[in-house]
């Protein structure tokens, strides 16, 4: 069963974790636009030369740039059947761009899991994570901040699939494997059934 899925979800609910067990039950790879860089940038790639330079001088990845990577690394054998999204795309027009690339293709995104979550508690989940893991700059404003931001940025993108009809809320609190079953029924419902 092939699926072309995208995940969105504040800090600290758990989206990484999620991203790779629905791409584990789907048999699609997930991919993760900051994996992409990693791994462009270590193997010294041309885009990957580009994006360091970028990065190295504290600046965003432009979408342009940015799209290139992804383009290619859905071109990968892996990605041929499909493949779960994670921090892309990030603005309109990143939206846009993937809708004509996948149209070239025939085929589109067949739904976006957005995990949703208290606010609150998410902050308390990672202030408990940082205490955990000793991380002193995860402090309750800068996560408060990073919510916010990350509410700004995900709004229009959320807003834009949500208008189409693809985006599947699903509540990111609780157990691993509890969100995990939640995530399946979501989109058992759209008719997506994983089972590799």
């Amino acid at each position: 069963m092939s699926a072309r899925l995208i995940i969105v979800g504040p800090p600290g609910a758990g989206k990484g974790t999620q991203a790779g067990r629905i791409a584990e039950g789907f048999g699609v790879p997930a991919i993760s636009t900051g994996d992409i860089f990693r791994k462009n940038v270590s193997e010294g790639t041309p885009l990957g030369v580009q994006a360091k330079a970028i990065m190295d001088a504290g600046d965003y990845v432009p979408d342009e740039l940015t799209n290139e990577l992804v383009k290619s690394r859905l071109a990968e054998a892996d990605a041929e059947q499909g493949f779960l999204l994670d921090g892309y795309p990030r603005t309109v027009g990143q939206v846009a761009y993937l809708d004509a690339l996948l149209a070239e293709q025939g085929t589109g995104i067949d739904a976006v899991v957005q995990l949703v979550a208290d606010q609150d508690a998410l902050v308390e989940r990672l202030l408990k994570r940082a205490q955990d893991q000793g991380r002193t700059d995860d402090n309750e404003d800068t996560i408060r901040r990073r919510q916010q931001v990350y509410t700004e940025q995900t709004a229009p993108i959320v807003a834009a699939y949500a208008e189409r009809g693809l985006v599947v809320d699903v509540d990111g609190l609780g157990g691993i494997d509890e969100v995990g079953d939640r995530i399946q029924a979501a989109l058992t419902s759209r008719g997506l059934t994983a089972g590799v």
